[in-house]
């Protein structure tokens, strides 16, 4: 119990010559967007995932299978947005060789951009209900979630991918201790899986009850916050800015 409260420290409150620096609170945030945008997407958009793209896997399966309520054309472009956001993210990542702080900010920064352009998509959609407009709101934020998670990807911090949580939920029974393991990292994860579930819910009760721009505005806001914070850690020189990544041939 202690080795689990003290992993749930360690991830929201890190240690100042800690290895990931202050790269796990940012990407807790991060995953509670993932959480917001998906709520979003799902009951506004019409059962479409932005972030979590095996879902859009699943649903154009079921769509062709015939069940109602899923629509081909939005997890097409759901999937086909989310691949162009991956590949803007690697061709910052490869040509400009950041390192892990100047990554994180130059990723955020743009994801903000686009973000932004989502929550004025989504107050032009509450007044004109058009696909073109929801299409455009699928795009903005299918770009915005790829660029995340790939830079989440670069960024290789154990346990926080912001978006999937398959494998993160599945470390938490194979390598508990119940079973003989090493119980490590149970409270980074169980934080990962929290702070997911609470963006969903905190983006499910905002639609529901009050407007459904909320989720896409305090996504916005969370995503401009770890950019401003990274954009100012990053002027300072830390070892947690470098990883194996820019290590390798590729990254020098």
């Amino acid at each position: 119990m202690n080795t689990f409260f003290s992993d749930v420290k360690d991830t929201l409150l890190p240690k100042r010559d800690a290895k990931d620096g202050p790269l796990p609170p940012l990407l807790v945030m991060m995953t509670l967007v993932t959480g917001l945008v998906d709520a979003f997407s799902y009951l506004v958009l019409g059962h479409v995932f932005v972030a979590n793209m095996t879902g859009n896997v699943v649903f154009i399966a079921f769509a062709l299978a015939g069940a109602k309520g899923f629509s081909i054309p939005s997890s097409l472009i759901a999937l086909a947005s989310f691949i162009v956001g991956t590949l803007g993210a690697g061709r910052i990542v490869n040509r400009l060789n950041l390192n892990r702080g100047r990554l994180l900010f130059s990723i955020t920064g743009i994801q903000a951009i686009f973000l932004a352009a989502g929550f004025i998509l989504s107050l032009i959609y509450r007044s004109s209900i058009s696909s073109y407009y929801q299409y455009g709101l699928i795009i903005a934020l299918g770009v915005s979630m790829g660029m995340q998670n790939s830079a989440a990807r670069k960024l290789g911090v154990s346990d926080l991918t912001t978006t999937v949580l398959t494998l993160t939920i599945t470390g938490i029974g194979a390598d508990s201790r119940f079973v003989g393991g090493s119980g490590s990292n149970v409270g980074r994860r169980v934080t990962a899986v929290f702070a997911m579930f609470f963006g969903a819910l905190l983006g499910s009760l905002l639609i529901l009850y009050s407007s459904f721009v909320f989720p896409i505005l305090i996504a916005f806001s969370l995503i401009a916050v770890v950019a401003l914070l990274t954009g100012v850690l990053s002027n300072q020189k830390s070892d947690w800015f470098h990883s194996k990544w820019m290590e390798s041939p590729k990254g020098k």
